[in-house]
């Protein structure tokens, strides 16, 4: 090659390398809040009808605030293509169930159009747009289907107060009429642009930590006390909660929702942010053995030691994304009334609880047994934590969960402490 022709191509390359602008540095995405997604069983789904040419507006409570956002959407149990031809968020309108602030409706937009359609078994996320929302607020969201999904991917446990009204209403100030359901439907997640110190909690249980029994509309379930402890502290106000409870939910085998091994990866590991995970789930596992007739003392054996492998699982999985994994010892439910539970779950309960408190997997261990169970009868829950269903605690039992999580598992830098016993009573 001649000296100019190099020259000529050394000159082209630095031209070149002028003309690519300079990277920015990656936003910093932490999910603020969440919920579980399961295909809707057929007491908790809609008609077809229903949500076909269909409003729905659903309000969700957020953890942590920023001042942009995205909104994360789920076809995950469906079998075929979801279109949303509108999606909006708005700011809810002060003791007027259903309505919005007018001047605050936005629309979302997915790749710069106003409309999406959601391949079936997938999440969407929509742009990133500039709406600031504060710490432990709320947040409406408003979409318009034309369409009824099929079938329904969404919360059925929402304990919170969704509308349904036919047409595209998606900048209502008020829905007038609107049906009123205590389900979510298709939304997944809400993330907010947050600083780097910032990270999310997934607690990843069943229906204690769905918190049935908990105030509809009152966000007292006990993800959201903590997710207001954290905010109360100084060191964790960067700290987001994720409530990834499904009420029924089986560690082994699905039931209500899949089962806990087979969602962590879409429940856990797809939000943003995450770095910490708390695990309370096992009750229905243990108390489905003998729901039609009582088993042999092998097959007790055997789901304990199914139980304990696959908590081990779900440790390992998350160490490998970096995240710190706690584990809840099982809360005592003797004499509810959907099992109800024998002695020998009884037994079962108390052996897989006495390997929780030992084992060397998780990075701590959170006594919810100790703190919630009645002295004076350790198989039953204390009647002041008691929904009255001896199975599901109340909103004060609720508190004691959330009072019971030390604050000082979060936060950056976290504080050097002994982690592999915390909450329980001495």
């Amino acid at each position: 090659m001649k000296i100019g022709s190099v020259l000529l191509a050394a000159l082209c390359l630095l031209t070149s390398a002028r003309a690519v602008p300079a990277r920015q540095a990656p936003v910093h995405w932490v999910g603020s809040w969440a919920a579980a997604e399961l295909a809707m069983e057929q007491k908790n789904s809609a008609a077809p009808v229903d949500l076909d040419d269909a409003t729905l507006r659903q309000v969700v409570h957020l953890s942590i605030g920023g001042p942009v956002l995205r909104l994360r959407i789920s076809n995950a149990f469906g079998t075929g293509p979801l279109h949303l031809t509108a999606v909006h968020i708005a700011r809810p309108l002060p003791d007027v169930p259903g309505a919005i602030i007018a001047a605050s409706d936005t629309a979302l937009t997915f790749s710069g159009r106003a409309d999406v359609t959601i391949p079936a078994g997938a999440e969407y996320i929509s742009d990133p747009v500039a709406f600031p929302v504060s710490d432990l607020s709320d947040l409406v969201i408003t979409l318009h289907a034309d369409e009824a999904p099929s079938p329904e991917t969404g919360h059925p446990g929402s304990r919170a107060t969704s509308f349904v009204t036919h047409g595209d209403a998606v900048s209502a100030a008020e829905l007038p009429g609107a049906e009123k359901r205590e389900h979510w439907y298709v939304i997944a997640g809400v993330d907010v642009e947050a600083s780097a110190a910032s990270a999310a909690i997934v607690t990843f249980g069943d229906s204690i930590t769905d918190s049935y029994q908990s105030t509809p509309d009152m966000n007292n379930r006990w993800p959201d006390d903590l997710a207001r402890r954290l905010q109360a502290s100084p060191a964790t106000r960067d700290i987001a909660v994720l409530n990834e409870g499904i009420d029924g939910n089986r560690v082994l085998l699905d039931g209500w929702g899949p089962n806990a091994l087979s969602r962590f990866d879409r429940d856990v590991l797809g939000p943003p942010g995450v770095r910490y995970l708390i695990v309370l789930e096992g009750i229905n596992d243990l108390g489905n053995l003998t729901r039609e007739h009582k088993v042999p003392p092998s097959q007790h054996l055997a789901l304990v030691e199914r139980l304990i492998a696959a908590y081990k699982q779900i440790a390992e999985r998350a160490h490998a994304h970096g995240i710190k994994a706690y584990i809840g010892t099982v809360t005592p439910d003797m004499d509810n009334s959907y099992y109800p539970p024998d002695a020998g779950n009884e037994a079962d309960r108390e052996e897989l609880n006495a390997w929780i408190r030992i084992q060397q997997d998780f990075d701590g261990v959170i006594d919810f047994d100790a703190a919630m169970r009645d002295p004076a009868h350790p198989d039953l829950m204390l009647p002041a934590y008691d929904s009255g269903d001896h199975l599901h605690p109340g909103p004060a039992g609720y508190q004691v969960m959330s009072d019971l999580v030390p604050l000082t598992l979060f936060g950056t830098p976290e504080k050097k402490i002994n982690h592999r016993k915390v909450g329980a009573k001495r």
